[in-house]
């Protein structure tokens, strides 16, 4: 029986770990070798072709496991049985931690957290930017939002490999226990009097950004410490969120 260490060691490792599918998406991040991958995944039922002859060279190369299943146990690995092609491939998010672990790590920094980010190319925008822009860490919810995604992948260009992810089962709580620790939570809204540039921002602080139409949630609200907004001219009443993003990045 593993020790409580193993144990603890493979449940960060896995918890790093996430899959995406598809055939094209699967073998464009097997030939980027900055990528870690864990496993490839085939349907034993795959009909040979070159695509995935080339998949199986370019694993066997970098050493990667290769693991055959029948369709539903392959469907099951990558969860989109109607569009994975018979392939997955599970990716290692080197970078990918939990809030105690960032908080044990990190004495001072600005994190972005996503309140209900539908949109799969506006979460891969936000990644990028963040990790062009002076971000430490993104907070991912694994429950309504996007998650990551081949769509994803393709949107941060890559960046997505560059910068901690924060995911979490409970938005709130994990919001509350950055609230705990002393960090200051914004969440962004047109009608508020206070200008994001004008604000006096602490060591610590989180920003939160809402869904794409409804913006941040009622309970998020209530948590933040403070609304902040972003000065409009010509009427225009508000950014794509990827956009503000981007602002709060390079504040």
């Amino acid at each position: 029986m593993e020790d409580s260490k193993e144990y603890l060691a493979k449940k960060s490792f896995f918890a790093k770990i996430i899959t995406i599918y598809g055939r094209n998406a699967v073998l464009e991040v097997l030939e980027d070798d900055s990528i870690t991958i864990h496993k490839l995944h085939f349907a034993d039922s795959n009909k040979p072709v070159t695509q995935l002859d080339r998949m199986v060279s370019i694993a066997k190369s970098r050493n990667i496991e290769i693991a055959y299943h029948d369709k539903k146990a392959l469907s099951r690995i990558s969860k989109n049985a109607k569009q994975d092609q018979g392939v997955a491939l599970d990716i290692v998010l080197d970078h990918a931690l939990n809030e105690d672990e960032f908080l044990a790590q990190n004495s001072s920094y600005k994190v972005i957290a996503l309140d209900g980010i539908h949109n799969p190319q506006n979460l891969g925008m936000i990644i990028r930017s963040c990790a062009a822009g002076d971000v430490d860490a993104i907070i991912l919810p694994t429950k309504n939002s996007a998650q990551i995604s081949p769509l994803v992948i393709k949107a941060s260009v890559g960046t997505l490999f560059k910068l901690p992810i924060i995911k979490t089962d409970s938005f709130i709580k994990t919001l509350e226990k950055f609230k705990n620790a002393d960090a200051k939570l914004y969440t962004l809204s047109s009608h508020a009097t206070s200008s994001y540039k004008n604000e006096v921002y602490t060591t610590k602080t989180i920003f939160i950004l809402g869904n794409e139409s409804e913006g941040v949630s009622s309970e998020v609200e209530k948590l933040s410490t403070t609304s902040i907004s972003i000065p409009m001219k010509r009427g225009v009443e508000s950014l794509n969120v990827a956009v503000t993003a981007s602002l709060l990045a390079f504040l």
